[in-house]
């Protein structure tokens, strides 16, 4: 059975850091691409990074482009979310995703982003 556990969410300052995980079990990781989407009170979840299975092609959102970085360790099944220069506009509940059999979403983990 596919799981998705996401941690290392939080409340921090505007320009603090962050760094989320993401558990995968249930598949082989290393032959899937991985994703982190969130969703903002309001809003429509939002892709946020792509990473291929052997993190040969990785894509950001513009608006996380230089703040945030994606990567992945084939050998703990996690996939990672480093978010540095935080701004109140990422406040949002962030999820792990990964397209396997058919689509699977991780529960998310809480981001706050306020002074």
């Amino acid at each position: 059975q596919v799981q998705l556990v996401e941690s290392g969410g939080g409340l921090v300052q505007p320009g603090g850091s962050l760094r989320l995980s993401c558990a995968a079990s249930g598949f082989t990781f290393s032959r899937y691409a991985m994703r982190w989407y969130r969703q903002a009170p309001g809003k429509e979840r939002e892709l946020v990074a792509t990473i291929s299975s052997i993190s040969s092609i990785i894509s950001y959102v513009d608006s996380v482009k230089d703040r945030f970085t994606i990567s992945r360790d084939n050998a703990k099944n996690t996939v990672y979310l480093q978010m540095n220069g935080l701004k109140p506009e990422d406040t949002a509940v962030y999820y792990c995703y990964a397209m396997v059999s058919s689509p699977y979403w991780g529960r998310g983990t809480q981001v706050t982003v306020s002074s």
